[in-house]
C-alpha cells in the first residue's frame, strides 16, 4: 500500500527519496516519523509486499529502499535480489527483527548495503540510513568483523546456529514450514514442483540432524514462534 502524497512537500525535489517496505504499519510510521525530521530526506512511498514495492520503485525512483525480511506473501531476500537485478544503483538497507548472525551476510550477499535490527534506537537506524546512502556498508561491529575475517558461512563451526548452514532457499522453505504451510502450498508460493520442495526438506533434515518430517515440523514451528531467532 502506498501513500506518497501524504509525505510530499514543496521542496521534495531537493530531498533524497526513501521507500519503506514493511508489513507492519506501526513500523513504517515510526521510520517515516524519524525520516521526516531530517531536512534532506523524504518518504516517497510505502509497501507491505514485494510486488507493490517493485511497482513503487519504478514510479517514485527512490534513492534508498528500507526493507524488512518478513513481507506479506513474500520474503525480503527475494525482493532484494529483484531490486539488485533491476535497479543496481538503488541502495538497500534491511531493518528487521531477525537475528543478525543468521541473516546479515545473506542480505549483503543478495545486494543490500546494510543490516540493522528493529530493536535498535531510532538515532542508530538513522546512522545506518546515512551510511548506506553514502554508498558504504552498515553492520554492527561484531558482524562486520565476522564477515571481514570470513568467519560467517565459510566454516561450519564458526557459528552455533545450526540453521545458519541452510542455503537461502532452504531457509525460506524451513520458515514456511514453521508458518504452517504444507508441501503443496510451499511449492505453489515458490513456483516450484513438489519434488523440489521434498528435496529441500530432505536436505534441511540432514543439515539440522533431524530424524523425520514431524521433528522437522516441530523444530520449524518453534523457530518461527521465537521470531526466527536463536
Amino acid at each position: 500500500m502506498t501513500r506518497p502524497d501524504r509525505h510530499k512537500t514543496p521542496t521534495d525535489t531537493t530531498k533524497l527519496r526513501v521507500l519503506l517496505v514493511d508489513d507492519h504499519p506501526m513500523v513504517r510510521e515510526r521510520l517515516a516519523a524519524a525520516i521526516h525530521e531530517q531536512p534532506d530526506l523524504v518518504v516517497c512511498g510505502e509497501a507491505e509486499d514485494r510486488f507493490t514495492a517493485l511497482d513503487l520503485i519504478e514510479s517514485t525512483k527512490p534513492h534508498l529502499a528500507i526493507v524488512d525480511l518478513t513481507l506479506k506473501q513474500s520474503h525480503g531476500l527475494e525482493l532484494i535480489k529483484d531490486i539488485r537485478s533491476r535497479h543496481p544503483n538503488l541502495a538497500i538497507l534491511v531493518v528487521s527483527m531477525h537475528d543478525e548472525l543468521l541473516h546479515a551476510e545473506r542480505v549483503i550477499r543478495a545486494g543490500a548495503l546494510g543490516y540493522i535490527t528493529k530493536q535498535e534506537a531510532t538515532d542508530k537506524i538513522m546512522i545506518a540510513i546515512r551510511t548506506v546512502l553514502g554508498g558504504e556498508v552498515y553492520l554492527s561491529e561484531k558482524m562486520a568483523a565476522r564477515i571481514a575475517t570470513g568467519a560467517v558461512g565459510s566454516r561450519r563451526g564458526a557459528t552455533t546456529l545450526p540453521v545458519a548452514s541452510l542455503s537461502d532457499r532452504e531457509l525460506r522453505v524451513f520458515e514456511m514450514l514453521g508458518q504452517g504451510h504444507n508441501t503443496r502450498q510451499i511449492a505453489d508460493d515458490l513456483h516450484l514442483d513438489m519434488r523440489t520442495i521434498e528435496t529441500y526438506r530432505a536436505r534441511i533434515k540432514e543439515k539440522l540432524d533431524l530424524k523425520d518430517a514431524n521433528e522437522l515440523l516441530q523444530y520449524a514451528i518453534r523457530w518461527m514462534q521465537a521470531g526466527g531467532n536463536p
